[in-house]
């Protein structure tokens, strides 16, 4: 599905992973997660996107749910990322890190002017 890049659509977007999780079976505190995370990928999309729209996709499977969401932007080397200084907290660069820390499983590709794709998982029932 293809999004307009404004940041009024990405509430759209948690209700509508929200409506998909509740109906797979995740409960509530799994439900939070998936949207908290699904909300920083998409902000990170419309921050580093340079296209009019991106795009996001509900996979869905008896056991789990990932979503992928893929952007046009600038692309970065995903080796250069940095781990966020915890101790010394800043604005900005903690969307992918928290991303890490609520999904059971986190793929990130990006490339250097071809944009970026993070599929995120969470599994059903399991405390990966």
């Amino acid at each position: 599905m293809n999004m307009p890049s404004k940041p009024e659509y990405v509430g759209v977007i948690r209700l509508t992973v929200s409506a998909i999780a509740n109906r797979m079976g995740f409960d509530i505190e799994e439900i939070e997660d998936i949207k908290v995370a699904v909300a920083e990928g998409c902000t990170n999309a419309i921050k580093h996107g340079l296209d009019k729209n991106f795009y996001i996709k509900f996979l869905v499977s008896d056991s789990s749910l990932s979503i992928v969401i893929k952007d046009d932007g600038k692309g970065c080397n995903p080796c250069k990322i940095e781990e966020p200084d915890l101790l010394n907290p800043k604005e900005g660069g903690l969307g992918l890190f928290i991303i890490k820390s609520l999904m059971d499983e986190v793929e990130f590709t990006s490339e250097e002017g071809s944009g970026s794709i993070i599929k995120m998982t969470k599994h059903l029932g399991a405390d990966i």
